[in-house]
């Protein structure tokens, strides 16, 4: 579900007309859906009532905190990757008590700033790391809570990039390893041995891939259970999400994009999946979705700036570049690209819109284009030979599915200022982050 439609021939984030959120904060801007965020969360859990569970939103997919105090409000707890992403999720409202701390390269400074705010749990990732935690914890008095990270080998079919749940990556302790590790761990005074976790990959659209890793690491979650009294199971994230979809009008389904979808299970397919081998363990279920709860929640608006034709190529030039959404340059990811505005009225877009829409209707061909940016760079691109209804300078485009790993991603190469972010709550459109300035790219530099 998201809550991108065309009323009229315009293309409308809940209640509020795009255009006109370009127009007021201007372009390249980042445009999040808050009804999308809170159904996507609230539909989840739900889904997983029949679990004592605990949702710790992935803060990397998108951190900027309005979006974090959202789901704090919502019952919301956090998974974080950095200190950084700590400071910025309690600043945000977050309880600490209700994150989790990954990744493969916690420094002492995080670690020390984790443990002074009483995270719930360190996933920790090797013993170097586990040794440093007992340390650290040690001269501080106090004990850390740990789960190791295990890792299932578990192919998740998911590109090669955002795979970490296989043995050729450096996530995670092998399971073969984990019972000896956390044997070694039950020794250290002031280590607590609180639960495992597992984390297999990001952008998995199929669940059975979640219950095989679950029912893989389920025997060794038993056994710390009865061992160490142990309190939770971290499934991890990776629900994939829909990037291919028609984009309805108020007349049906205007815009689709001729290339075959790809499908993303449902909520309900993922639950059915997962409760089964979950049910009896008697154990509290965290998991980790990022991407899920917020992907299709945000578009990147940007603006035409210039039509280019050789003899060979027909080029849209826009004003957002691959520093703004790196995600089709690194990972060759696919975003369905669309007008604003489709061209109901009797602008010069609609009259090419309509025309478009007469020949799409009688099978001939939209246009061939190259959607790319202004980055010197030829990987600098949105889309290839894509099929687009006639489009002309000045014209608004939006990128859909732009709501995970994108303004997280984006920097400032060639000293292209960071994008706005704004918010869409119903009718209310607020700006959550204001477009970096020239004055902005020296102001840190001595």
């Amino acid at each position: 579900m998201h809550s991108f439609r065309y009323r009229d021939g315009k293309l409308f984030c809940e209640d509020v007309d795009l255009s006109r959120a370009a127009t007021e904060f201007g372009t390249p801007l980042y445009v999040y859906s808050a009804g999308t965020i809170l159904d996507h969360y609230t539909r989840l859990n739900e889904a997983l009532a029949p679990l004592d569970h605990l949702i710790c939103y992935a803060v990397k997919a998108n951190s900027n905190r309005a979006i974090l105090k959202l789901l704090a409000d919502a019952g919301a707890g956090f998974d974080i990757v950095s200190g950084g992403e700590l400071f910025r999720a309690i600043n945000a409202g977050a309880n600490p008590q209700e994150c989790t701390f990954a990744g493969v390269g916690k420094t002492r400074d995080e670690i020390e700033y984790a443990l002074d705010h009483g995270v719930y749990s360190f996933n920790v990732e090797s013993e170097a790391e586990l040794e440093l935690i007992d340390k650290i914890a040690a001269a501080k008095n106090l004990r850390a809570p740990i789960a190791l990270r295990v890792n299932p080998d578990v192919d998740s079919h998911t590109h090669k990039y955002i795979s970490t749940g296989s043995h050729e990556n450096k996530f995670g302790i092998a399971l073969s390893d984990a019972p000896a590790v956390y044997e070694r761990a039950a020794k250290m005074r002031n280590i607590e041995i609180a639960g495992v976790q597992m984390h297999i990959g990001s952008q998995i659209t199929d669940a059975g891939p979640f219950a095989a890793a679950i029912k893989k690491v389920a025997p060794l979650a038993r056994d710390l259970k009865s061992k160490h009294g142990i309190k939770f199971f971290s499934i991890g994230g990776g629900m994939g999400i829909i990037y291919r979809r028609a984009i309805e009008s108020g007349s049906g389904k205007w815009w689709h994009d001729h290339a075959s979808e790809s499908s993303a299970f449902s909520v309900r397919d993922y639950a059915n999946a997962i409760l089964p081998p979950l049910r009896d363990l008697g154990l509290r279920v965290l998991l980790e979705p990022g991407r899920f709860l917020v992907g299709n929640a945000g578009v990147l608006l940007t603006r035409i700036l210039y039509i280019k034709s050789t003899a060979q190529k027909r080029f849209v030039i826009v004003d957002a570049g691959m520093n703004d959404l790196i995600r089709p340059a690194l990972y060759q990811a696919w975003h369905q690209i669309v007008p604003v505005e489709t061209g109901s009225g009797d602008s010069p877009l609609a009259r090419r819109s309509n025309a478009k829409a007469a020949s799409r209707h009688s099978s001939k061909p939209l246009d061939k284009v190259d959607i790319v940016g202004p980055v010197c760079e030829s990987g600098d691109f949105f889309a290839i030979d894509r099929e687009m209804p006639e489009v002309g300078q000045g014209d608004l485009l939006a990128v859909m599915s732009a709501g995970a790993y994108g303004f997280t991603m984006a920097s400032n190469y060639n000293s292209r200022p960071l994008p706005a972010e704004a918010i869409v709550r119903g009718n209310e459109l607020n700006l959550i982050r204001k477009r970096q300035s020239w004055k902005d790219l020296v102001r840190d530099e001595v």
